[in-house]
């Protein structure tokens, strides 16, 4: 069993309460796949360090995505109480232990205050990726249920964006 803690748009405040570690990962990304087994090694060394360690498969939480604004894979947060900061070092096991042990993360300059995943801005992003994986489905709901062509689709999108358009103006 993963002593990994897995956050979706349902749970993902509960990182604003504690010390938290949280990966963004893709099941497809080989670099995600490579860093996997330390990710797992690390949240078994979560009760020592006094953390909870989480990860957020992007492919099924894409709003989770928008709201941390996330553009690489994989992206690491450290958050402590609501205050998050970007991970850039090294994803071994000893630098990741060391990171949350001698403090690092200290000297990590905090996300700005409008661009903080519990911001009104960022829960505004979190609803447009929320947004984008529903036009998704549709599109492929169109293209691969219904086996309209793929221009049909588009064309569809046109027009429903221009009538929305439309009513908003009058």
């Amino acid at each position: 069993r993963s002593s990994v803690r897995v956050l979706c748009g349902s749970n993902w405040s509960l990182v604003l309460q504690g010390q938290w570690m949280l990966e963004f990962y893709a099941p497809w990304c080989p670099a995600c796949q490579q860093i996997e087994a330390t990710w797992e090694s690390f949240a078994k060394e979560s009760e020592r360090l006094g953390i909870t360690v989480g990860k957020v498969d992007v492919t099924q939480e894409p709003g989770l995505s928008g709201r941390f604004f996330v553009t690489t894979l994989p992206t690491i947060y450290h958050a402590n109480d609501g205050v998050f900061r970007r991970y850039r070092g090294s994803r071994t096991l000893e630098d990741l232990e060391g990171y949350i042990l001698e403090r690092k993360w200290e000297a990590v300059e905090p996300v700005a205050g409008w661009k903080s995943p519990s911001s009104i801005v960022m829960h505004g992003m979190a609803g447009l990726f929320h947004f984008s994986g529903w036009i998704r489905q549709i599109h492929n709901y169109l293209t691969g249920t219904l086996g309209f062509h793929v221009w049909i689709s588009y064309a569809v999108f046109i027009l429903a964006t221009l009538l929305i358009g439309l009513l908003l103006g009058l």
